[in-house]
């Protein structure tokens, strides 16, 4: 194994203190000097490695070969002020024109699966009805690609680009007439990919997905109440709740067509990606020790439980009332065990404090409703290494508590961790030699591998971990000034080169 520039040996050199750096960023303890190699070989062998993308913030090729818009073209488009480098993913990382070449280092590296969401608007462009053959032949191409090179595709149908068509005509998903869309463009690919794809996600995210596009407005479609944010439409006080509910839906019942039409046959699993962080009370006091609680019922229960058990947390029913929709009976049956497996989504840990201000107020929003202030630090100790993200501290023990806490919650389902990683800031004047050498991404992969068999090793049903992300790409609000890649994209010419933390992965997963 060569690397340009000499940088074997420092790699050697990373790898053999990835213990003593792992500890210092808040992982376990350090072993002994006897201690067996941290590898691969410690983990389950049916465990998947793999790393992940979206459609949006990885393909590019947004308006060519008959891909229509979705919310996030006309998002970035009409609000470049939300967007900290005022860019698009119009050209992203390319991957529609560059899969071969990032498949091919997939390889090298040794990934077990490569997770990538499908663009709704590049298979069917006005949302439903027509479908576009050129999209339909990329994704075939994509995953036969991946087959051939022996990587497991683990597909996403919905990483928040709607169709731009579907959210004029009644408002996306403020309207239940989404569920019927959704389930259409879903059996759509069921039926044109379940013959080679196994492992299907409905949605990703739907926290971040919600909460950004209908209370804070800083993510498409970008709507909130004038009191929240800068907003030219919307509601924080009741839209979150709608566009969440109909979402749940659309995932039942999505669900419900895969396991009646196609599981039986195509012998595929099927489960929804869900997202929280750890949360610590910020001090010792039952208010702060009870926001922490009620920090998870709104990050994590407000999906996780309907899809477990059929309907919301009780506590978020008691706060928000009326404004929180209801499940008939039989959606409630619909949602309940609607997963074969959770994705779970998880990059850092926050201390929280209770908010009593936040429940008087008469602008009421998702955020007031939480009742929850969040932060980083506790009498002046920070909750995990900073990063160049201001919200995103380095806890790696927040995913073992998040992952015993859901163990208890919800009777140990099946998990993969879809996604786990760290950015840092994009520095321009940085040689590309020296902006490959992340050797905080090594620290930072290595101590939550570590956390993750420990919790596995307590007892958690935890099936696979996917690296965020493959390559550098367009993140969201952040435009390119973030890069979170395993693999250094150059947006000058669209260049791959492997970072550090890809070679620490690939001698990671050498068996």
């Amino acid at each position: 194994m060569r690397m340009a520039g000499g940088g074997f040996l420092l790699l050697v050199a990373l790898v053999a203190t990835a213990s003593t750096l792992a500890a210092a960023a808040g992982g376990s303890a350090k072993p002994s000097r006897y201690s067996a190699p941290f590898n691969r070989t410690l983990f389950p062998h049916d465990f998947v490695f793999g790393a992940g993308s979206s459609s949006y913030q990885n393909e590019g090729a947004a308006n060519i070969d008959g891909r229509g818009p979705s919310i996030w073209d006309t998002f970035t488009k009409h609000h470049p002020e939300k967007i900290v480098d005022h860019s698009t993913g119009d050209v992203a990382a390319d991957f529609y024109h560059q899969y071969k070449t990032d498949i091919h280092l997939m390889k090298k590296i040794g990934l077990d699966s490569f997770r990538f969401s499908i663009s709704w608007t590049r298979i069917f462009p006005e949302g439903r009805g027509k479908v576009n053959d050129l999209g339909v032949k990329f994704y075939n191409n994509v995953i036969n690609e991946l087959l051939a090179n022996g990587i497991t595709p683990c597909v996403t149908l919905f990483h928040w680009d709607l169709p731009q068509v579907l959210e004029d005509e009644y408002g996306g998903f403020l309207s239940p007439k989404i569920v019927d869309d959704f389930k259409e463009y879903a059996d759509f690919c069921f039926k044109t990919f379940g013959d080679r794809v196994k492992t299907w996600v409905t949605v990703n995210e739907p926290y971040v997905f919600i909460v950004s596009g209908y209370n804070g407005g800083t993510k498409a479609p970008g709507r909130c109440s004038k009191y929240v944010g800068n907003c030219t439409a919307g509601d924080s006080a009741t839209e979150p709740y709608l566009a969440s509910h109909h979402l749940l839906l659309a995932h039942a019942a999505t669900v419900r067509l895969y396991r009646t039409k196609y599981q039986a046959t195509q012998k595929g699993k099927i489960g929804i990606t869900l997202v929280t962080h750890w949360f610590k009370p910020k001090s010792n006091t039952m208010m702060d020790r009870v926001a922490a609680n009620r920090a998870l019922e709104f990050f994590l229960a407000w999906h996780g439980d309907p899809v477990t058990h059929g309907d919301y947390p009780k506590g978020m029913k008691s706060i928000v009332g009326d404004r929180l929709p209801k499940f008939s009976k039989a959606e409630s049956e619909m949602l309940k065990g609607s997963y074969d497996f959770l994705g779970m989504n998880y990059y850092t840990s926050n201390f929280a404090q209770h908010n009593s201000l936040s429940a008087s107020t008469l602008n009421k929003s998702f955020t007031s409703d939480m009742q929850v202030t969040f932060s980083g630090t506790r009498n002046g100790v920070s909750v995990g290494t900073p990063t160049a993200l201001s919200w995103l501290y380095v806890c790696p023990k927040g995913l073992y508590e998040l992952l015993i806490y859901m163990k208890l919650k919800y009777n140990n389902p099946p998990i993969y961790i879809h996604e786990n990683g760290v950015a840092e800031g994009n520095d321009a004047s940085k040689p590309i030699n020296e902006a490959i050498k992340d050797s905080i991404r090594i620290r930072y992969h290595d101590s939550h591998l570590r956390n993750l068999l420990r919790a596995i090793k307590e007892g958690v049903n935890v099936k696979g971990y996917y690296v965020w992300a493959f390559t550098d790409n367009f993140e969201w609000e952040h435009g390119y000034t973030f890069r979170f890649g395993l693999t250094y994209v150059d947006y000058n010419n669209l260049k791959r080169k492997l970072k550090y933390s890809a070679y620490w992965l690939k001698m990671f997963l050498l068996r």
